[in-house]
């Protein structure tokens, strides 16, 4: 699209994102609404270094169950919900990711020095692991995340599965926060609400939560360029918890017991 106003300055825009179509579908909607971004891709954690890691953080047994859950339960469920998933795909409308930047770790000096030269006056952050302070502040640009639930009550991982199995369907939604370098803790800029059909199922979640959350970020995005965004002061009804990958034993008992799937 031609801009009317040639003088007016393209918004530095960049992404700090993983793969995966969470991030291409961000992508694509940062691109039809800025026209140009930077991306910077870091590499998975190795996942012997990942297990490695739970292993010390939440002992053998859950890690176990957590392996068995997602080696045994979540190709099924994505099996059994293959035209949802084709369907919620079209919806967020992804796009493949062209000239990205390359790196191991977003906390590492290469990707610092791309964020340096990139001058940004915006990063969007999808799907890293924790940004470390040296990150954060090797750059003026504020660093804007959006999360598949809803914080400070739902952080870490799978937010609107754990609220329909705590029996908080009013919570199910995606946050669009600041960065700081704890999980999911910064302030929150917006959150979007949204409903679960029957056909849904853990393996669409994410793509709820990413439908739902490219409005609110784009928003912020745009707010954060005029200087306008503001953290929102909210009140948790329930104590803030970071969560997991459900064990096997977990997630059976929450589809037997209540239907959550």
């Amino acid at each position: 699209m031609v801009k009317s106003n040639v003088t007016e300055k393209t918004p530095r825009i960049v992404l700090l994102c993983s793969p995966g179509d969470s991030s291409r579908a961000v992508y694509r909607a940062l691109m039809e609404d800025f026209g140009e971004v930077t991306v910077i891709m870091e590499a998975g954690i190795p996942r012997l270094d990942f297990l490695r890691r739970r292993l010390k953080r939440l002992g053998l047994v859950e890690v176990f169950g957590q392996v068995l859950f997602m080696s045994l339960v979540a190709p099924v469920l994505r099996l059994t919900a293959r035209e949802r998933l084709q369907e919620l795909t079209n919806d967020v409308r992804m796009c493949e990711i062209e000239d990205a930047i390359f790196v191991d770790s977003v906390n590492s000096e290469a990707c610092r020095t791309v964020l340096r030269q990139a001058v940004p006056d915006v990063v969007v952050v999808n799907g890293t692991r924790i940004i470390a302070n040296e990150t954060l502040g090797c750059v003026e640009a504020r660093f804007i995340n959006m999360h598949a639930g809803i914080t400070p009550l739902y952080r870490g991982v799978h937010g609107g599965y754990w609220a329909l199995a705590e029996d908080k369907p009013h919570l199910v939604g995606t946050t669009v926060h600041f960065v700081d370098t704890g999980i999911d803790t910064g302030g929150i800029i917006g959150q979007a609400f949204f409903d679960v059909e029957p056909r849904d199922n853990f393996a669409t979640y994410p793509y709820l939560h990413t439908r739902a959350g490219i409005p609110v970020l784009l928003e912020a995005v745009n707010r954060t360029l005029e200087g306008t965004a503001k953290s929102q002061t909210h009140s948790p009804t329930a104590a803030s918890k970071l969560r997991h990958h459900p064990a096997i034993w977990v997630y059976l008992y929450h589809r037997l017991r209540k239907g959550v799937s």
